[in-house]
C-alpha cells in the first residue's frame, strides 16, 4: 500500500477522461496516479526551486553538488529530455498538452543552439568534415596536436539533412549549460557571443582530455571562445596543440539524451491519438523527427573512418558512403565552427566510435523507423534508423553476461588514437570490445544505473513491439537484477550499485552468436538511489505488462511503495553520504608554463586544483560541511533532488498506474489479446517490394492496428490488412508473418508464416561485363587472401546490380570449412557488398572453393560503360591456418586492376565474363 503522506501535496489539474474508443484514461481515485500528480506538483511548484528564470530544469535543486555536471545549478540535455516526458505523462492524464508543447519550445531557444550561436555552419565543407588529432589516455597527454596527414573520411549526411531542412545548421541539444552563470563566460543563447558574468543561462562544456578524466579534473570552458577569458588563446590551447588559433564556437551532444527526447515524443503522439488530440502535438512531434535526423551522427566513427578492424590512424581508411556508419548509438557528436570574424569562414563536425551499452535505444530507433509522424524527413533517415535497431539489439546480445547483466561497450578508436587493441580482445563487427568505454574514472559500466535505465528503453520497446530477441535478454536481465533486490517489510530496500566484470564476450557472428560463457558480473555494493530505482520499476512494468511475469509486477509494486516513503517536501529523495567530495582538492592539470583566469578572477596555472578555479563554492551554504571533512571530519551528507530522478520517479508512478493497474486505475481494464491474423498472403512482389494482405482478427473490444515481421524483425505497421514492404534487394527470398494489436496494449500471437522471393527486377542491358583483379598481398603462404576487383558494363543497358554475381576460385588448403570473409572499402559503400565462400561441387585443378561477391538492392544500377569502383575484398579460415596461393586459378600476380578471364561474372544466373576453371 501507498504511504499515505504521498497522495497529498500541491494540487494540480484534474485528470480528463480520453476520449476516443480504447483511450487509456487516468483515474483520479487510482493511488499511482495521484501519486503521479503529486510529484507532478512537487516539481512543477515555484517555490521547491526545480527551474531557472529561464524556464529550464535545474540539474539538482541543491547547489553543492559534483558528479558529471560539477555544479547542481547547471542543466543537462539528459534533464530536459526527461522534462519532455514528465509533460507528456502529464497531458495523458491531464488532457492538457500545453506543457509538452511548452517544452519543446524551451528547449529551441535554449539547449538546441540556433543559428546566431553556430552562425558559420554554411562554410562545413562534408568531403573535409575535422582534422584529425589523437586522444590520450590521460590528462597529461594534452595539448593533443592536430595531424592533417591522417586522412579522414567524407560526412554522407551533410548535403541529404542540408537539403531536407534548407540549412547547415545542426538540430540536436548541447549537453551541458551554466543555468546561473555561475562561471561568468556569458555564452547566452541567440546570441553567440560571450557576454561575461551577470543574469541567464549560459553555455558551457567540460572533459575533452582522455578516459581518465574524471569530472575533478577538468577545465571548464565557454562554448563560443573569444579569447576573453583563460590564456591567450582562451582555452584552447589546453585541449588541442596547433600552430595558430582562432576563436571559435563549439557543442557536444549527448546521443542518449536526444534519443530519450524522441522516446517522449514517441508517447505524447500515442496519448495524444488515443485522446483524439494528435493534432495538439504534432509540431512537437515534427520536431524530434528532426533530432532524430540528425542523431544519426552518433552512428558515424568520429572522423569518418572505416568501420572494424581500424587499428592504424594512417592505414585505416577515410571512408565515403556508409563505410563510417556503426548504426549504433555512441557517446556524442560534436560540432564547431569560426567565431568572432576570427580565422576567416570555416566549420567542422565529428561523431563517435565509442558505444556504450547504457545508451542504445531501441524504442526511438523503432520509432524513428516505423511511426510516421516521427519519421525524419531526410531520404535515409529511415533506412538508418531500421538497421540501427537490428544492430542495437545483437549489440546487447552480444554484450550479455553470463548472470544477464550487460557488459560495457565496444570502440572502433581503440584508446581514442586508431591503436591495435590487446591480442585476443573480441569484436562486434570488427570494432574491439572494451569493459568500460569512454571513461575509466570510475570505470563507465561499474554504475548499475546504466543498466537501469538502457534495460527500461529496451522495455519499453518490447511493450510495444513484443519482439522475441528483446524478450530474450530482458527475461535474463530481469531474473538476474530480480535476484539481487531486496525490499524490507519496514519499507527498506537495496539493489546493486557498484559492479565488477570478468572475463569478456565472444566475438559477435550474426548466424551463430556465443553464449558468453567466460563473461561474469559480481556485484560489489549496493544502493537506495531512488532515481535508478525508478528507471528499475519502469523496466518491471513494462517487462510484466507484456509478459505476464507477475513477480516482476510485484517487485515492481514493491519499490514504489518502499520508495514513496521517503517523501520530503520536494520530492521523494534519501541521504547520501559523499565520501568522494575529499577530491575537491585534487589537482587539475595545466601544462607547463601555461596560465590564465577564470572569469571571477581564480588563476589557473600548474598546481592548481578543482577548488582553486572554483572558489565560489566557498560561499555555498553547504561548503562548511565540504571544509570540515577535508579538514579530517566525518564525509558529509546530502539530501539530493536531482531534477532527472524525480521527474523519473513520477513517471514510475504513472507507467505502474497505466499498464499495472486495470485501465489505468477503472476496474475491468481489457487483457484479452485479439485473436491472430489468418489468410495471410504474398499480392504482389517487385524488385525491391513485397505486398501482403491477411483477414482481420477479433477483439473483446477492438483492433487498433497489425504490425508485419519480416524475417522474425519488426518490418512496419498497419491500420489496414494490407501492407508493402519497401526497400528490399531483388531475386531475394523473405519471410513474413502478422500480429494484431488492440487499444489495450494487447498484442496476438503470430500468424502463419508465408515467404516471398523479390523479382530480379530492373534490365539486365546485354548481360555484357567484365572484370578486372589486382593482387592486394605478394605473399601466397600467408593466413589471409586479399584481392581488389572491379565490374565494369560493356553493354549498352544498365544493368541491375543485384542481378550479378562475381566469383574468385580458390584451393582451402585443407583446414576447417567455414571462412571468415570481409568487405573493407566499396566505392558503392560495404554494406552493398555481399560475400561468402562456397564449396565447388565437383573439385577443380585450383578450386575447391570460390569466394562470391554480389550487391544487394542498395547498389542500385551500373550504368553503360560505368565502373562499381574499387572493392577491397579478403577471407581466412576460421582457424587462420595459412593458404597456399601458389596454385589458386584466379591468382594472378598483378598489383593494378587489370582484366581477368579467371574471375567469373555471371548475370541472372548466366556466366557473362570469363572462363570456370
Amino acid at each position: 500500500m501507498l504511504a499515505a503522506g504521498l497522495v497529498q501535496g500541491t494540487a494540480v489539474a484534474k485528470p480528463a477522461t480520453a476520449a476516443g474508443t480504447g483511450a487509456r484514461a487516468a483515474a483520479a481515485d487510482d493511488p499511482y496516479t495521484q501519486a503521479f500528480l503529486t510529484q507532478y506538483g512537487k516539481i512543477k511548484a515555484s517555490a521547491n526551486g526545480y527551474f531557472s528564470p529561464d524556464g529550464l530544469p535545474y540539474h539538482s535543486v541543491e547547489t553543492l553538488m559534483v558528479e558529471a555536471p560539477d555544479h547542481g545549478h547547471q542543466t543537462t540535455s539528459e534533464a530536459v529530455s526527461f522534462w519532455m516526458w514528465l509533460e507528456a505523462a502529464y497531458g495523458r492524464v491531464t488532457g492538457d498538452w500545453a506543457p509538452f508543447n511548452a517544452a519543446w519550445a524551451v528547449a529551441e531557444k535554449t539547449i538546441i543552439p540556433q543559428h546566431a550561436d553556430q552562425s558559420t555552419a554554411d562554410s562545413y565543407n562534408p568531403s573535409a568534415p575535422a582534422t584529425y588529432a589523437p586522444e590520450h589516455p590521460l590528462p597529461s597527454g594534452y595539448p593533443s596536436a592536430l595531424d592533417p596527414a591522417v586522412k579522414v573520411g567524407t560526412d554522407p549526411l551533410a548535403t541529404e539533412l542540408a537539403s531536407s531542412y534548407g540549412t547547415m545548421d545542426v538540430y540536436g541539444m548541447h549537453w551541458l549549460m551554466d543555468l546561473d552563470n555561475v562561471y561568468g563566460y556569458g555564452n547566452k543563447p541567440g546570441t553567440g557571443g560571450e557576454s561575461g558574468p551577470g543574469a541567464g543561462a549560459s553555455y558551457i562544456n567540460t572533459y575533452q582530455r582522455g578516459a581518465q578524466e574524471s569530472v575533478w579534473e577538468t577545465v571548464p570552458q565557454p562554448t563560443t571562445d573569444l579569447f576573453n577569458y583563460g590564456g591567450p588563446n582562451g582555452y584552447l590551447d589546453l585541449f588541442v596543440g596547433d600552430a595558430s588559433y582562432a576563436k571559435q564556437w563549439k557543442y557536444t551532444n549527448a546521443p542518449d539524451a536526444d534519443a530519450r527526447a524522441v522516446q517522449a515524443a514517441y508517447w505524447a503522439f500515442q496519448w495524444a491519438s488515443a485522446q483524439g488530440k494528435a493534432s495538439q502535438v504534432s509540431a512537437s512531434v515534427a520536431k524530434a523527427a528532426k533530432m532524430g535526423d540528425y542523431l544519426r551522427y552518433a552512428m558515424f566513427d568520429k572522423y569518418f573512418k572505416r568501420v572494424g578492424d581500424c587499428t592504424d590512424p594512417t592505414s585505416c581508411p577515410a571512408a565515403t558512403g556508409r563505410d563510417s556508419q556503426h548504426y549504433l548509438l555512441s557517446w556524442y557528436y560534436a560540432w564547431g565552427g569560426a567565431a568572432g570574424g576570427s580565422g576567416g569562414g570555416w566549420a567542422w563536425r565529428i561523431g563517435d566510435g565509442a558505444s556504450h551499452q547504457g545508451y542504445q535505444n531501441p524504442l526511438a530507433a523503432w520509432a524513428l523507423s516505423n511511426v510516421p509522424s516521427l519519421t525524419p524527413k531526410s531520404a535515409t533517415a529511415r533506412s538508418d534508423w531500421s538497421k540501427s535497431l537490428t544492430r542495437q539489439l545483437e549489440f546487447l546480445t552480444w554484450l550479455q553476461s553470463s548472470e544477464g547483466a550487460f557488459a560495457g561497450g565496444c570502440t572502433n578508436s581503440w584508446e581514442g588514437s586508431y591503436s591495435k587493441p590487446p591480442a585476443g580482445t573480441p569484436t562486434f563487427y570488427g570494432m574491439a570490445y572494451d569493459w568500460q568505454p569512454v571513461y575509466h574514472d570510475p570505470p563507465s559500466n561499474n554504475w548499475f544505473g546504466f543498466q537501469a535505465w538502457g534495460m527500461e528503453r529496451l522495455a519499453a520497446y518490447y511493450h510495444e513491439t513484443g519482439n522475441a530477441s528483446a524478450e530474450a535478454v530482458l527475461s535474463k536481465w530481469v531474473a538476474w537484477a530480480s535476484s539481487e533486490t531486496t525490499v524490507g517489510a519496514d519499507g527498506s530496500f537495496r539493489f546493486p550499485s557498484t559492479l565488477k566484470w570478468t572475463g569478456q564476450p565472444d566475438t559477435w557472428d550474426p548466424a551463430s552468436p556465443g553464449d558468453n560463457a567466460g563473461l561474469h558480473v559480481s556485484v560489489v555494493d549496493y544502493a537506495n538511489d531512488v532515481g535508478v530505482g525508478a528507471a528499475y520499476v519502469k523496466t518491471l512494468t513494462y517487462y510484466a505488462a507484456k509478459s505476464g511475469d507477475e513477480d516482476a509486477g510485484a517487485l515492481a509494486k514493491a519499490l514504489l511503495d518502499a520508495m514513496a516513503l521517503n517523501a520530503t517536501d520536494k520530492g521523494i529523495s534519501v541521504p547520501e553520504t559523499r565520501k568522494d567530495y575529499n577530491r575537491f582538492n585534487d589537482e587539475v592539470y595545466i601544462p607547463a608554463g601555461w596560465s590564465g583566469t577564470m572569469p571571477n578572477g581564480d588563476t589557473i596555472e600548474p598546481g592548481s586544483s578543482f577548488i582553486d578555479i572554483r572558489s565560489w563554492y566557498r560561499d555555498d551554504p553547504d561548503w562548511p560541511k565540504v571544509q570540515a571533512y577535508l579538514d579530517g571530519g566525518a564525509a558529509p551528507t546530502f539530501t539530493y533532488h536531482r531534477f532527472w530522478a524525480q521527474a523519473a520517479l513520477a513517471l514510475a508512478f504513472a507507467i505502474y498506474a497505466e499498464l499495472l493497474v486495470e485501465g489505468g486505475g477503472e476496474p475491468g481494464g481489457d487483457t484479452e489479446p485479439p485473436t491472430a491474423p489468418a489468410g495471410l498472403a504474398v499480392t504482389a512482389t517487385t524488385s525491391n517490394s513485397v505486398s501482403l494482405s491477411w483477414s482481420a482478427s477479433t477483439d473483446n473490444v477492438a483492433v487498433t492496428g497489425y504490425d508485419v515481421y519480416r524475417n522474425g524483425v519488426l518490418a512496419g505497421n498497419a491500420t489496414t490488412r494490407t501492407f508493402t514492404d519497401t526497400g528490399l534487394a531483388a531475386a531475394t527470398g523473405y519471410s513474413y508473418a502478422v500480429a494484431a494489436r488492440d487499444a489495450g496494449g494487447n498484442t496476438s500471437t503470430l500468424s502463419a508464416a508465408v515467404t516471398a522471393t523479390t523479382k530480379s527486377g530492373g534490365s539486365t542491358g546485354t548481360g555484357a561485363v567484365k572484370i578486372q583483379y589486382k593482387n592486394a598481398d605478394s605473399s601466397t603462404t600467408d593466413n589471409q587472401i586479399r584481392l581488389g576487383l572491379q565490374v565494369l558494363n560493356t553493354g549498352s543497358a544498365p544493368i541491375d546490380l543485384s542481378t550479378v554475381k562475381v566469383r574468385y576460385w580458390f584451393t582451402s588448403d585443407g583446414g576447417p570449412s567455414t571462412f571468415g570473409t570481409y568487405c573493407d572499402y566499396a566505392a558503392l559503400g560495404s554494406s552493398n557488398i555481399t560475400h561468402s565462400v562456397v564449396a565447388v561441387s565437383s573439385p577443380k585443378t585450383g578450386a575447391d572453393r570460390y569466394l562470391e561477391v554480389g550487391f544487394t538492392g542498395g547498389a542500385g544500377t551500373l550504368a553503360a560503360g560505368a565502373s562499381t569502383g574499387e572493392l577491397q575484398l579478403r577471407l581466412n579460415k576460421s582457424d587462420w591456418s595459412n593458404f597456399n596461393e601458389a596454385n589458386d586459378y584466379s591468382r594472378a600476380t598483378n598489383t593494378a586492376y587489370a582484366d581477368s578471364s579467371k574471375v567469373g561474372a555471371y548475370v541472372a544466373g548466366t556466366l557473362a565474363w570469363g572462363v570456370e576453371p
